[in-house]
């Protein structure tokens, strides 16, 4: 084995090793549309689930069909009719549907009964259960639009999927639901996984579509500095979904996020939108820091937000304890009342968990990041990367272009995370007169986009 495989394997293994740990016996709700089992990406994504649920996640799996169901309504020279972005199912959408979903969970049973070919875990058994585990109802007429067989989500049977997750088994939902009466009504793939996970309160929601994610300016072209919000609380994306047109087609910046809105307001902590199109997003999305595609946060469990004079008092029990033993500087009462416009924070409960502040340098187009600081007994659970995600909006909104920090201890916690060591010189003017050199503190700076 080669010292550069050594080299790389030890620090990503260190980096992946806590969301393996966090993820254990969480339930994930995953939907995947029918355009990526279209385009042949069906086994490596049976091989990555199994992956995750080996290493002892839950995971209920949702499938698409909409290309399949319009392949076969081609072939029996029969159009797809939609409204409102839903398909309007007439009797020959039904038979085509019912056809597709037949086929498609043969396929996606097969490619879990293949194990993991080349690997130590080939010959595993990875088993998919399904059942009639969704009540639906019809859509009915909407604006004279008669959606016929078309149906909505009406009860989830949560005991039963439970059952099936305790099993040890994968949950595989069609998007098809039954009446008490034995009607058959044909769903969306975003319904049925928006309506299990919050049914379900999974920990995740995640949708495998057609588009990479959401970019910080979701009506521009991509570009360099129009990337990939990896990460958007749902505050804002409420407010992004009021912005959009209306979505009429899965490829709209607002057809995935109003599920994944949906969701976090039903209590589903968070939810994703990653792109088919890169082979391991969903390994990707789920143990890289930031992700591949974007996730909507719901804050409210845990709330992130600015600091305000009452927060004085726990921000100082917050930091004491390092500035005790020199990771951070000694900061006053009164400094940090002067300051507390500038400081972010976790707080539950009325206990502060989490804190940071941004001292802007707006002549040269960049901030300090000071006193980022975790309560120790929460550590290792995001809420350090939670408060820089914050910090680097805030000091995106302020139109600066970098954030910088200097440490002594945590510096490879900052690389991890994007920064880059730069010398001391680099600092602003005015920044560089109260550099300590006799802490020698290593500076850390990351450009935003």
């Amino acid at each position: 084995m080669s010292a550069v495989f050594n080299f790389t394997f030890v620090p990503w293994f260190r980096s992946v090793a806590p969301y393996i740990h966090k993820f254990r016996n969480q339930t994930f709700v995953v939907g995947v549309c029918g355009e990526a089992i279209a385009a042949g990406k069906l086994p490596n994504l049976a091989q990555d689930l199994a992956l995750i649920q080996s290493m002892g996640v839950k995971i209920v799996l949702v499938h698409g069909f909409r290309p399949q169901v319009n392949e076969q309504l081609k072939a029996k020279g029969h159009a797809a009719l939609y409204s409102r972005g839903m398909r309007i199912t007439d009797e020959v959408a039904l038979d085509c549907a019912q056809e597709a979903a037949g086929q498609l969970r043969y396929q996606i049973e097969a490619a879990f009964s293949q194990g993991l070919p080349n690997t130590p875990m080939a010959g595993a058994t990875v088993r998919v259960l399904s059942g009639n585990f969704i009540t639906a109802r019809p859509v009915g007429i909407v604006d004279g639009v008669d959606f016929q067989s078309s149906g909505l989500v009406r009860k989830v049977d949560v005991a039963a999927i439970q059952h099936t997750l305790n099993m040890g088994a994968v949950a595989l939902l069609s998007p098809f639901g039954f009446s008490p009466t034995g009607e058959a009504f044909n769903l969306t793939m975003e319904d049925v996984a928006t309506s299990v996970a919050t049914a379900l309160h999974a920990d995740k929601l995640i949708f495998i579509t057609e588009i990479p994610g959401l970019r910080l300016r979701p009506n521009e072209p991509e570009s360099e500095d129009n990337p990939i919000d990896t990460e958007l609380p749902l505050a804002a994306a409420e407010k992004l979904l009021t912005e959009l047109p209306a979505p009429e087609h899965p490829s709209d910046a607002a057809f995935y996020l109003q599920h994944c809105i949906r969701a976090c307001k039903g209590g589903v902590e968070r939810s994703h939108i990653i792109p088919y199109a890169v082979d391991g997003s969903l390994l990707l999305e789920i143990y890289v820091h930031d992700g591949i595609g974007t996730m909507i946060v719901d804050e409210k469990l845990e709330e992130l937000r600015e600091a305000t004079a009452d927060d004085v008092g726990g921000i100082l029990r917050l930091i004491e304890p390092y500035e005790k033993d020199g990771t951070l500087v000694k900061r006053s009462r009164t400094e940090i009342e002067r300051d507390i416009g500038n400081y972010t924070i976790i707080e539950h409960d009325g206990v502060i968990f989490a804190c940071a502040a941004l001292y802007p340098y707006p002549e040269a187009h960049t901030a300090e990041m000071a006193a980022l600081t975790v309560l120790n007994e929460s550590q290792g659970q995001g809420d350090g990367e939670k408060v820089l995600k914050r910090v680097e909006q805030r000091a995106r909104a302020m139109g600066l272009k970098s954030i910088f920090v200097l440490t002594t201890r945590t510096m490879h916690w900052f690389i991890k995370r994007g920064f880059q060591q730069v010398d001391p010189d680099w600092l602003p003017e005015a920044r560089r007169r109260m550099y300590n050199w006799d802490r020698r503190s290593q500076v850390l700076v990351k450009k935003l986009p």
